[in-house]
This record gives C-alpha cells, structure tokens and sequence, in this order.
C-alpha cells in the first residue's frame, strides 16, 4: 500500500492493543528504525510534548514527555532517513498546544469538499473503516506533530448527531487506534441539538439547555476520556447559533464550555460568520469585514478554554488574500487559526498546488501572541494514496512541520524532506520536483485568478473559469467589472475594511504604490489602462500572466511526466498534470476573453485571445 512520506519508513509495530503508550511507541519506532543505536529513552512526564536529544559518541539519549518521546522518535527518523544531520544536542517544542486536522466527513461517507474519495471513517450512517488505514493516518500525523482530529463535518447534519450518543462505543474504539500516536479525536457538534432531543430551546442562557449540555459532555467523556473537545460552527450559512436567540457568541460559546471545563475540553469556535443572503446591489456591506466587527467586539468576553478559529483571510481560502484581520486584532482571546489543506479553490487535488510558501506568507504578518492553535481542513479521503493526487501529500506535512515551529519553518527545506521521504530520486531528478512543487502556487494563481480577484470559479464545484459566475449571488463575492475597471475599493475613502488592521498594514494596503501586486484588485478599484510598476497596463499584466500561467503548467505536466516516479503514483501524477495543463488552457482563454470583451483593450503581444 502506498503511503506517501511513510513509504521510507520501516513497517509500521504490529502493537494494535489500545493500551500502547506513545513513549513505548517512540521506543519501537527507534529500535525498528535504527538497531545498531545504543538507544536510552527517558519519560519524563512534566515535559509534555517536549523532547530533547544528546548524543554522547555512540550513544543516544532521547528525553521527553509520554508523546514528546514520540515527537522526536519521528524527528529523528525524519533527519535520519532524509540524509539531515543532527547536532549532539538539539531541544525542540511545538508553538501551539493543538495542531489539528478538520476532517469535513459525513456519516453517509461523503465528504463535503473533498477530493480523495470517499470518507476513512464514516459509511451508510456510521463509523466503517479499516483499521490498518486508520493506524497509517495517525501515524503520518504524529510523524509530523499533529496531535488533534476532528472527526465529522463542521456543517454537522443528521444523523450526525448520533455521535453524541448511540455511536458513542464506536466513537470509543476508533480514539483508541490514534491514541498511541498521542493523536487525540474531536467531535464537530450541532448548537441546536437540543432542540432534537426534547428541549424545547437551544437559548445559551436557558438553564435547561445548559443542564443538556452538561449531560451530553458527560456521556461522551464516559467514552472518550481525553475527547479534545468540540468543534463548532454557529450563525453561519443558515447554521443555527446564539444570535437565534438575541444571545452573543461569547455567550455560546461560553455555555459550552461550561460543560467541557470539568472534562478538561476546549471549544474551538469558528469565526466563518457572515451575511450570505447579500443583496449584490447592496455596495454598502463588503463581506471581508463581517469577522472582525462580529468578534471584535466581544474581545475578553470568551471562557479560558474557548479557542476563536479564523481562517488565515477574510474570504474563504481564496487563491490570494491577506491575512484576516481578526488575527490581529483579538488581544484578550485565545485564537486558532484555519487553514484548507482540502484545494477547494486551489486546483481540487487535480491541479498541483504545493502550500509551502502560502504557510510562511502567513506567518509572516501573524504574530505569536495570543494563538494557541491551528488547524487544517483535511485532504484525507479513502482513495489509495489518500490524498487524490499524490503530489498532495505534501500539503499536509508541511503544514505540520509549520504548526511546531513556526519560526522556523523553511518551505524549500521541508519540500525536499518531503521529497527525499518519499522517492529515491537523484540530486538532479530531487531539485526539477522541488523546483516546479515550489513554482506550482505562482504557477496556478497565473491562469486563474488576477492581482487578488476572488470567485471567478464555476458556482458550487468551484473548479473551472466561470468570471461572473458569483457576481451576481448571493454570497458578498464581487469584483464589480465593468467596461473601465475591476476591483473593490477597500480603503478608508472606500469599504473602510483596511481599517481594520493595525497601522502598518493599513498603511502598506492603502498605498497603491506599496500594496503588493498580488493583492492590487482585493484593495484597489484599477483602471484597465493603469500603469503597473513594471510599466506594463493593468490589462496586459492580466494578459501575460494568463499567457504564461497556462504555458508553464504545460512546462510543468512535460517534467512531472518525465520524472521516473514510482507505480502507482506515475500514472496518477501523469493523468492529472495533462487535466491541470487542460484547466490552465480553459482559464486562460476565458479570463482573457472576459476583460478583452469589457477592456476592447487587444493583447500587446499579439497572441490570440478569443472574441
């Protein structure tokens, strides 16, 4: 069976019993992987996560708590196997206590945007799995530090809710087969569940509705002892949610919480909350603040173990967008931030899309602060290599190796760890992967979408070239196009949204001169014939980078076929790069065509654009 980074790996302990602690775990993992060790493990339970490693001559001393131990067993697999050397002594500690994946399956065992089948977990309304898989799963996550799963979807539909009671015992069993690899299961829950269950309410404020909830966590943590806790989403796409009740969302939150805190459980509570029945008439309203004026305010107000989840931009995982300004402005509150590992906008598993740099873009105006957490929304699926296109793999051990050491975090490194886990490739057959999974974001933001412009996909596939496809919906998803220019202005004199940020940023954002090219058209309304600092107009940058986005995904689908990857990876990375070179031709020839018709502006080069 394929398993992507793990293939290196030596085979996997065949130790399945649930009472198999991570620190014996790590202490196998070793003895398979390196049997000529003089290998000494030391448990030292207040260190938690943390790990530290000496080496004294031929002898190995790994220190650290009971999955700390674990941590550096694979760090040091990862460095051995990848041909890294290592220092005599190296200390290392995550950055955040939770790193999480969210899966987005259904109990029916389909996932909602997901791109590598069906669900690993969940089929015909309960849990079905093979447990084989699922061990390899856990395992390439605590290969890489990650330690939280989310199970089900965050938009919870019945009969998911059965979770919380009659699938409990099944609930049980699969926490126990991550549980050796320090991997702890977490439940998304529906806030209006107990209206379901013979109350009449779901009013956070309403003692019976918060006796439910005290009950409800008791049965589970009767189960599942070191559940994590509870994903939440609430007043968000017709979800139901405190504002149902005149209540806040601290509020709700805090109601929940209140029924965690005695099992030692976290609510993450997501911040997806806005007006999605706008009118597009409406130019008064700019989706892209509705987080921050919604949390803002309520800074300070949220229970200790509350965790605010916000996606890296105002959006919804676009293909380009500045961080989220919530990030930056919750002083007083825990946050998580979210991240979509699943390439719903970004090439659906089908399109190469390497997320490497796009982690260390974020990072790079996020400061550490108050984030205590962060989390994926998961590309898992029950295809063979898990991941639709196996090249996809490398999204989620990336994102990993970010959420443990963020500051640290080198995107061309761990690419080539990656790679070198993976195939036995030569140096030069090494650096042309490397090189095109580096290139592959720039690459597939060219042919699709422009300077920062958002939603130009085909409504609810969101694969494929549709420019107007959104304009007109009801989702707040403009670019307002029309015969002169394109874009929204987001500044003071416009939206007001770069307000929201602190300084610096405002000011980087307000300035078309300093406003990186990326995101011109997400700040700025630009005039087609508006001088770039290259010296090119808006509309030929528009132009070339199409040109040259779909010319160099041909260039890429050439050399991934070309490279001598092995079976069954070859012919899945070969039918999906001529899809990808495909797609590039569609988007290249529709977005021209589109700001051709509204521009009458002609290609300066002369390449043909399609009337």
């Amino acid at each position: 069976m394929h398993l992507n980074w793990l293939r290196s790996f030596p085979a996997l302990p065949d130790r399945q019993d649930p009472d198999l602690t991570p620190s014996a775990l790590a202490r196998a993992e070793l003895e398979s992987a390196f049997p000529g060790w003089d290998l000494t493990l030391t448990l030292s339970p207040g260190m938690g996560d943390t790990w530290v490693y000496d080496r004294i001559g031929r002898s190995v001393i790994l220190t650290g708590g009971e999955t700390g131990l674990l941590y550096g067993a694979y760090a040091l697999i990862r460095a051995g196997l990848a041909g890294r050397a290592l220092p005599e002594h190296l200390e290392s500690a995550p950055a955040y206590g939770l790193r999480m994946i969210d899966c987005w399956d259904n109990l029916d065992g389909s996932i909602e945007r997901g791109y590598a089948g069906r669900s690993l977990f969940f089929e015909g309304g309960r849990f079905a799995y093979d447990p084989a898989r699922v061990r390899h799963v856990a395992r390439m996550m605590a290969s890489v530090g990650l330690n939280v799963l989310c199970v089900n979807n965050v938009n919870v539909r019945q009969p998911a809710q059965s979770l919380m009671d009659g699938l409990l015992p099944d609930l049980s069993a699969l926490a126990d087969l991550f549980r050796p690899f320090g991997v702890r299961l977490m439940i998304s829950v529906d806030f209006s569940a107990p209206l379901g269950c013979g109350v009449g309410s779901a009013d956070p404020l309403s003692p019976e509705v918060r006796q439910w909830w005290a009950e409800a966590a008791d049965r589970i943590y009767a189960e599942v002892p070191d559940l994590a806790g509870f994903l939440v989403k609430a007043d968000s796409e017709g979800q139901p949610g405190p504002h149902t009740y005149g209540r806040t969302h601290a509020e709700g939150a805090n109601m929940l919480a209140e029924a965690l805190r005695p099992h030692g459980g976290t609510v993450v509570w997501r911040c997806f909350v806005y007006n999605c029945k706008q009118d597009w008439r409406d130019k008064g309203t700019d989706r892209p603040m509705a987080a921050y004026d919604t949390y803002k305010p309520l800074d300070g107000q949220f229970a200790e173990n509350v965790i605010l989840q916000v996606k890296n931009g105002p959006f919804d995982f676009q293909v380009r967008e500045p961080l989220s300004p919530l990030l930056l402005g919750m002083s007083r509150t825990p946050l998580g931030l979210e991240v979509q590992l699943a390439q719903e906008y970004t090439g659906q598993q089908i399109d190469l899309y390497t997320m490497a740099t796009l982690w260390k873009e974020i990072m790079a105006d996020l400061p550490a602060g108050n984030i205590r957490a962060m989390a994926a929304v998961s590309n898992l699926g029950r295809d063979e290599n898990y991941f639709g296109h196996p090249l996809a793999a490398v999204n989620l051990f990336t994102f990993g190796r970010l959420c443990w050491d963020p500051a640290g975090y080198d995107p061309e490194a761990a690419v080539t760890e990656w790679i070198r886990l993976s195939y036995g490739f030569t140096g030069a057959e090494e650096n042309a992967l490397r090189g095109w999974m580096l290139r592959s974001r720039e690459i597939y933001e060219k042919y699709t979408a422009p300077l920062g412009l958002c939603w130009m996909v085909n409504p609810h596939t969101h694969y494929g070239p549709n420019p107007w496809g959104y304009e007109f919906d009801l989702w707040g998803t403009y670019n307002r196009a029309d015969r002169q220019a394109v874009g929204i202005d987001r500044t003071g004199a416009g939206t007001g949204y770069t307000l929201q940020y602190p300084p610096a940023l405002r000011e980087r954002y307000e300035n078309p001169q300093t406003c990186p090219d990326g995101l011109k058209l997400f700040f700025h309304r630009m005039a087609y014939d508006a001088v770039m600092a290259d010296g090119r107009t808006l509309i030929q940058r528009i132009y070339d980078d199409h040109f040259e986005g779909a010319r160099e995904a041909e260039a890429m689908r050439d050399a991934l076929k070309a490279l001598p990857f092995p079976a069954p990876d070859r012919q899945v990375i070969a039918e999906r790069a001529d899809r990808q070179a495909e797609n590039a031709r569609e988007w290249r020839d529709v977005v021209n065509t589109f700001f051709r018709r509204l521009s009458g502006a002609d290609d300066a080069r002369g390449r043909r654009i399609y009337d």
